[in-house]
């Protein structure tokens, strides 16, 4: 089933997004160069609320609240911080996914995304996708600012 499969890619990449977070310093997690307009912290924050939010509140009525401008705005994050948001997406995506049946996936999802409407099998496609481009971004800034 589509749940179980997005379950593990999703897991597998957020353990590639801690894996990039432990190989940075903690003052180069936070910083920009040249055309990057967000560091690899403000990124991994990003992440982390995004899946919380559409997941976790929207799919899983997780009572998460977002704050989407501090995900962009803070700096500085303790890294035991950033891993536990990553762990704690982890957890949200083990306990939502496995709850949606054939049904609920091809469902419009709640919410409109870009001013369009989606089926949420779909967006959930699109998570993980999102997921991915900017794990390649922090990726990349660990490349370019550390080696």
């Amino acid at each position: 089933m589509l749940t179980q499969s997005l379950t593990l890619l999703f897991e597998r990449d957020l353990d590639r997004l801690k894996k990039e977070i432990e190989a940075f310093d903690t003052e180069k997690l936070w910083m920009v160069d040249g055309d990057m307009t967000n560091s690899a912290g403000n990124l991994c924050l990003h992440l982390c609320g995004n899946l919380q939010h559409y997941i976790g509140a929207v799919l899983g009525g997780s009572g998460y609240v977002r704050e989407r401008d501090r995900e962009f705005n803070d700096t500085n994050v303790d890294k035991a911080i950033l891993y536990d948001l990553i762990d704690k997406s982890k957890e949200v995506i083990k306990s939502t996914l496995p709850l949606l049946s054939r049904e609920d996936l091809q469902k419009e999802y709640p919410l409109t995304i870009l001013g369009n409407t989606m089926i949420t099998d779909l967006f959930l496609l699109h998570l993980l996708g999102h997921l991915n481009y900017h794990l390649g971004q922090i990726n990349y800034c660990r490349r370019l600012l550390v080696g």
